[in-house]
C-alpha cells in the first residue's frame, strides 16, 4: 500500500468506527462530547452513511484509487470551515471542532503523503 492508500485507510477505519458507534449507540458518543442525547433517528442515519462512506474509503485504499484520494482532500478539508460557522452561529458546541479537527488532520496526511509520491492521477506532476 502507497503512504496515500495507508492515510486514507486509517481514516476509513475512524469513519466505520464512529459510524458503526453512531448506528449502534448514538447517545454514548453524544455524552462523551457533550452533546445532548437523542431518540431521533437521523443520528442513526447519519451513522450508516458514515459506515457507507468508510467501506469505500477502505476499497479505494486497497485498490489505490489515487483520484479517490484527490476527492478525500478536497471534500475533508472545508469542513473544518463548516464546523467553525455552526459553532459561531450556536447551533453545536465547540467540541464538534475535535471532529473537524480529525477531519483535516486526515486531508493533509493524505495530500502530504500524494505529494511527496510525486505522481498525481492521469500523470500529473505535484498536487
Amino acid at each position: 500500500m502507497s503512504k496515500a492508500a495507508i492515510s486514507m485507510f486509517v481514516f476509513s477505519i475512524y469513519m466505520v468506527t464512529v459510524g458503526l458507534t453512531l448506528l449502534v449507540a448514538p447517545n454514548f458518543l453524544l455524552n462523551v462530547f457533550g452533546f445532548p442525547m437523542t431518540v431521533e433517528v437521523w443520528i442513526r442515519i447519519v451513522g450508516i452513511l458514515m459506515v457507507i462512506l468508510g467501506y469505500c474509503e477502505i476499497q479505494a485504499a486497497r485498490n489505490e484509487v489515487r483520484l479517490f484520494f484527490v476527492w478525500s482532500v478536497h471534500v475533508r478539508v472545508p469542513i473544518i470551515v463548516i464546523f467553525i460557522v455552526f459553532i459561531a452561529l450556536n447551533f453545536v458546541k465547540p467540541t464538534l471542532l475535535l471532529f473537524g479537527i480529525i477531519d483535516l488532520s486526515g486531508a493533509i496526511w493524505t495530500w502530504l503523503a500524494l505529494r511527496s509520491s510525486q505522481q498525481l492521477p492521469g500523470g500529473e506532476k505535484g498536487f
